[in-house]
């Protein structure tokens, strides 16, 4: 077992160290090739910190987040909490600091299982209670405090809207007393009225209770209200970082710049004086990666260095990384 306390910075609740995450992929009866989901992602995150993560689809967001819980044992890299390496060996005495909040709110919830059993289901594994009378009491306290009642107990989730079963699942994660959760687009399966509704559930708990955030999100105004900082990632790594409003009103990385041009924007005065910036050409294949940067078939600045050489993370500015050889402001 791998106990041992590394020199991480006292700051941080939760590093992650050039973490990769590569699945075999099949390609002939005897071959296969590696299929780079994640692919040497680093950040760290700070008590009652919220770090927002974003980019496209199949980005490999929601794989970072569900390798650092180890729900997919990494394929190397280090995950640090609280000063101690995360392995597969120790995973079991992390699980009541590290929760998740998935994305889907219905199929994340046993159907034969009423709220009472979902919600004290993690008390009952982690043995937090004595008598059955402490366990419904947790579990009525889990519900007010995600904006449930006592009498949501008894029914099934297949009798709640979207929003509420995401609150199920909030509540769930909440039940052994969390620092850190990962929240895997835990909006986006919502109406929009519902969506500002959990994030101010969100938002409220971490004021109560001191919980970091890891929140991956596709919509940059949602991850740029709740977090602190944003992450960018693009083909499994992390192409730019910095505190939220510096990312959104100062984005350095060519494709962090497209993105932020795309955010609609309400006054269509402004929007007809924006400069709108496209992506050409389609996203490469995660198993057939081009030489060099990743982004270089798409980025209007690359060069010959560009396809020689991978980027890694610089700071350009106070707090503010870009992976890119030809950032421009």
């Amino acid at each position: 077992m791998d106990n041992r306390n590394t020199a991480n910075d006292s700051r941080y609740l939760l590093e992650v160290r050039n973490l990769k995450q590569h699945f075999p992929i099949r390609t002939g009866w005897f071959t296969s090739k590696p299929l780079k989901a994640v692919d040497g992602v680093s950040f760290a995150i700070k008590p009652g910190e919220t770090l927002g993560l974003v980019g496209e689809s199949g980005c490999g967001k929601t794989t970072v987040g569900r390798t650092i819980l180890h729900l997919y044992k990494p394929t190397s890299g280090e995950i640090i909490y609280n000063g101690t390496q995360v392995t597969p060996q120790n995973i079991k005495n992390f699980r009541q600091e590290m929760q998740i909040v998935f994305q889907d709110p219905y199929s994340s919830l046993n159907p034969r299982m009423t709220v009472s059993d979902i919600v004290g289901e993690p008390l009952d594994i982690h043995k937090l209670y004595s008598t059955k009378v402490e366990r419904a009491e947790r579990i009525t306290e889990l519900l007010n405090l995600v904006g449930l009642n006592s009498d949501h107990a008894r029914r099934y989730a297949h009798e709640f809207s979207g929003g509420q079963r995401q609150r199920i699942g909030i509540a769930r994660a909440l039940a052994v007393n969390p620092k850190f959760i990962v929240c895997d687009e835990p909006v986006s399966a919502l109406d929009v009225s519902i969506q500002a509704q959990v994030i101010n559930t969100f938002e409220d708990l971490q004021k109560k209770l001191g919980i970091a955030y890891l929140f991956i999100a596709h919509d940059l105004l949602v991850v740029q209200h709740i977090s602190q900082r944003i992450a960018v990632m693009y083909l499994g790594r992390i192409v730019e970082i910095a505190d939220s409003d510096e990312v959104i009103d100062h984005p350095m990385h060519p494709y962090t710049q497209s993105l932020i041009s795309a955010i609609p924007i309400p006054d269509p005065k402004i929007a007809r004086t924006r400069q709108r910036i496209p992506l050409e050409g389609d996203v490469p294949s995660p198993l057939n990666m081009p030489s060099g940067c990743a982004f270089r078939p798409r980025c209007r600045y690359a060069t010959e260095r560009c396809a020689q050489e991978c980027p890694s993370l610089r700071e350009v500015a106070p707090g503010h990384q870009i992976a890119c050889w030809n950032a421009h402001e």
